[in-house]
């Protein structure tokens, strides 16, 4: 098994969704684990100078569109560019990863973390409510207890070590990738990190 991968993201971010697929394909292609680590933006923008999409300047907010289309047009994903349910406050959904994740694991959690990314970008569902999210355990075969775990002390410190270990590793958006301490940010920056995970792969 090669080097560990720390994945920090948001449930609700159109460019970890347009990542999320791909990362899991080289991180099982390099045989490498995967820390799921959702994390709240709402905490690590002021601090690293980023702003919501609200409050970012309207030439900003156009391109961004305009990325978004290109990007899901190459990477032939679907994808709304003003869903229905965004923005979206994305808490529970983190929530409900980290509780999966403690219980069933990382390859579940970097599954449900999938669903849960295309029920806002690709299905227009509506991540914050708590009848979605019971469906999306039940789509992805996990146990509906998950849910109220997920409510539970332990999921909400997970979640705010998470967003701790961001601030410190100096993260200021998602999706953001480390490996070996070297971080990349945006999934348009896997070709680097999929270099990187070779380039640590023990020689034969």
């Amino acid at each position: 098994m090669s080097q560990s991968l720390d994945y920090f993201f948001a449930p609700q971010s159109p460019w970890t969704y347009l990542g999320h697929a791909r990362f899991m394909a080289i991180a099982e292609a390099a045989r490498s684990s995967v820390r799921v680590m959702p994390i709240d933006l709402g905490k690590v923008f002021p601090i690293s100078g980023g702003l919501p999409l609200h409050r970012r300047s309207a030439q900003r907010q156009a391109y961004r569109l305009v990325e978004l289309q290109r990007f899901g047009e190459h990477l032939g994903l679907p994808i709304q560019l003003r869903p229905k349910y965004f923005p979206v406050p994305a808490d529970a959904a983190a929530l409900l990863i980290g509780a999966v994740d403690m219980a069933d694991g990382a390859v579940a959690a970097l599954r449900f973390s999938g669903a849960v990314l295309a029920a806002v970008w690709k299905e227009e569902r509506n991540i914050a409510d708590a009848q979605v999210l019971a469906q999306l355990l039940s789509e992805q075969g996990l146990d509906p207890v998950r849910l109220e775990q997920s409510r539970e002390p332990a999921a909400q410190q997970r979640y705010e070590a998470h967003t701790g270990e961001a601030i410190a590793a100096g993260v200021f958006g998602a999706p953001t990738y480390c490996v070996a301490g070297e971080m990349f940010w945006g999934q348009d920056r896997l070709d680097f990190v999929e270099r990187k995970l070779a380039q640590l792969q023990p020689q034969q």
